[in-house]
């Protein structure tokens, strides 16, 4: 499975986000959704290694909750030079968030 970046600070988050293309995966200790879901976005992530890949426990860095409105989890984003393009949460498809991260990595090597 892909090996993620543990987000903890605002500096880190802005400096994901700030990639050429890159997924934030936010999770909660106590969310059993999370933590089994994770694998499977790991997995899919070892198919895209020039993207950047980051989790945010939102326990451990309670900030990214008002930083990126989060009000619920899981939560999988993806991000391009500062500009969020993609947001999915709660019931994330990892058949469309593969589908979403060809699409944009076929734009983005254009």
């Amino acid at each position: 499975m892909r090996a993620y970046t543990d987000i903890r600070s605002d500096e880190e988050l802005d400096h994901m986000m700030n990639q050429p293309l890159s997924v934030v995966y936010i999770s909660r200790n106590g969310c059993s959704v999370c933590h089994a879901l994770l694998p499977k976005i790991q997995q899919v992530m070892e198919t895209y290694p020039g993207v950047e890949f980051g989790h945010i426990t939102a326990d451990d860095y309670e900030e990214v909750a008002g930083k990126l409105s989060i009000f619920t989890v899981p939560v999988v984003l993806i991000f391009s030079e500062g500009k969020e393009l993609l947001r999915d949460a709660r019931f994330i498809r990892i058949d469309e968030f593969r589908e979403s991260l060809d699409k944009m990595t076929v734009l983005l090597e254009r």
